[in-house]
């Protein structure tokens, strides 16, 4: 081949890679050919009009007091109470008698709730009932022969599905975006474990559906990852399956009724999964740590005590806190349950027999202050001085014992821990006074942090105790 040749194949594949190149682009940006697009993408508009006519929007107002003076409150007659706007949102048709699915934050508070459907009827709902755990509410209008949603299965959904989302983003009655299933199962500490997609939502998109490509509802929108308030990419919707399960306790009973165990838990720290054998290799630790045990509750009269980790529910491994809080509430009162705890190190097993959730939610001591890096010359390695509890302050502990924290410098002082704190144990070892902390302690490696197990009035907590040179 001739140099001349060899130039022209040479500059026929640049060409072709050029080509390439552009039609790659194109493709990113959204310049596809439509034969391409036709492929890759669903018929929006299909979905569309399909489910679109069971989408409402929601808007509530709420009482406000005559001598509050706001230039956005409506007069009222003479006689009555001023009303105010107080949000907006979305919602979805269950059935055609005028059941309505939304999100609880969308309703609670308000005094009136207006539901218009997209062919611009108004209705005067009734709130059946709101669970605020959960973030869904089940509100009736007085109609018939309404469009309805079909149901979908979340456990046939994959990531990477196309999905949209139908609402009132800033009050834009009937707003279609979609994208695509970015997460199943995505824990954000709450006791939904959520779907996380790209799909744009923003405020007003609360308590809408989000469709699959079968025109089948598989979540509720409600939540956004966002620094500024408004769509940046994340948002998070209830899977459908959680959502009617709490929809069908709103209808029958106007509420949710749940298990309760009397506990307060939180992930597992990893270092006191390390220092108990729980983690395994680079995931992350397993189970649910036991914080505070409600005095009288189901828990402490099975003999579960702070410090504790919940490691199964009736042989199902228990993921984190939040699991565990799904778990125990799904169950019925009167349930018993088979709880295996890891005790410092020890297996036990526990039989639970579950009352009705609490209503009232604890109120949490502020956890043990973060190690503020501080250095101080410490009369001992870690900077603790201990004594023996008083009768009264074991009785207090109701069934747990240890030692009193009497003084902190150095790492105990820089993790935060005080005087009066009660350390319950030494890496695996409970000790129950001077003597069994002194023992323990001769046993310790003086180079290493001191891993303990400390409870602060109610509240447990894992440490691990620095050396402060």
């Amino acid at each position: 081949m001739c140099l001349h040749d060899s130039a022209r194949s040479r500059s026929a594949q640049l060409r072709s890679l050029l080509a390439a190149f552009v039609l790659a682009a194109a493709a990113v940006c959204g310049f596809a050919p439509r034969a391409a697009a036709a492929q890759s993408a669903p018929d929006f508009v299909e979905l569309v009009e399909k489910v679109a006519p069971a989408v409402v929007n929601i808007r509530t107002t709420e009482r406000i007091d005559p001598g509050a003076r706001s230039p956005f409150r409506r007069r009222a007659p003479s006689g009555q109470e001023d009303e105010a706007p107080r949000g907006e949102g979305s919602g979805f048709l269950i059935s055609a008698d005028g059941y309505v699915v939304t999100n609880a934050h969308v309703v609670d508070g308000a005094s009136d709730v207006l539901v218009t459907l997209p062919d611009k009827r108004e209705f005067k709902a009734k709130i059946v009932g709101s669970d605020v755990r959960t973030d869904l509410a089940l509100v009736k209008i007085e109609a018939s022969g309404l469009p309805s949603v079909r149901i979908g299965d979340v456990s046939r959904l994959r990531v990477g599905e196309w999905v949209l989302a139908i609402g009132s983003p800033f009050g834009l009655d009937s707003t279609v975006t979609a994208g695509i299933v970015s997460a199943k199962h995505r824990e954000t500490g709450s006791d939904i474990a959520f779907l996380q997609t790209d799909v744009a939502v923003n405020p007003g998109n609360s308590g809408g559906p989000l469709i699959n490509t079968r025109g089948e509802v598989v979540g509720v929108n409600s939540q956004i990852l966002s620094p500024i308030g408004s769509y940046i990419g994340i948002s998070f919707a209830i899977p459908i399956d959680e959502a009617m399960r709490v929809v069908d306790q709103l209808k029958s009973g106007g509420r949710v009724v749940r298990g309760y165990l009397g506990i307060q838990p939180t992930d597992v720290p990893r270092e006191l999964a390390e220092e108990y054998g729980l983690a395994t290799g680079k995931s992350k630790s397993r189970g649910a740590f036991v914080r505070l045990v409600v005095p009288g509750a189901p828990g402490e009269k099975a003999g579960i005590q702070p410090g504790d980790v919940i490691v199964s529910v009736d042989g199902r491994p228990v993921d984190s806190a939040a699991d565990l809080r799904r778990t125990l509430g799904a169950m019925k009162p009167g349930s018993t349950v088979n709880l295996q705890i890891n005790r410092r190190g020890k297996s036990m097993d526990f039989k639970v027999v579950l009352s009705e959730s609490d209503p009232q939610t604890a109120q949490a001591e502020p956890p043990l202050a973060a190690p503020d890096q501080r250095a101080s010359s410490a009369a001992k390695t870690w900077g603790l001085t201990v004594a023996n509890l008083s009768d009264a302050e074991r009785r207090a502990l109701r069934g747990a014992a240890g030692v009193k924290v009497a003084a902190v410098s150095g790492g105990a002082e820089a993790v935060g821990m005080r005087a009066g704190d009660v350390i319950l144990a030494v890496g695996t070892t409970d000790v129950s006074d001077l003597k069994q902390f002194d023992a323990v302690i001769a046993k310790v490696d003086k180079a290493r942090p001191l891993p303990v197990t400390v409870l602060r009035g109610d509240w447990a907590q894992f440490l691990r105790i620095p050396i402060v040179k």
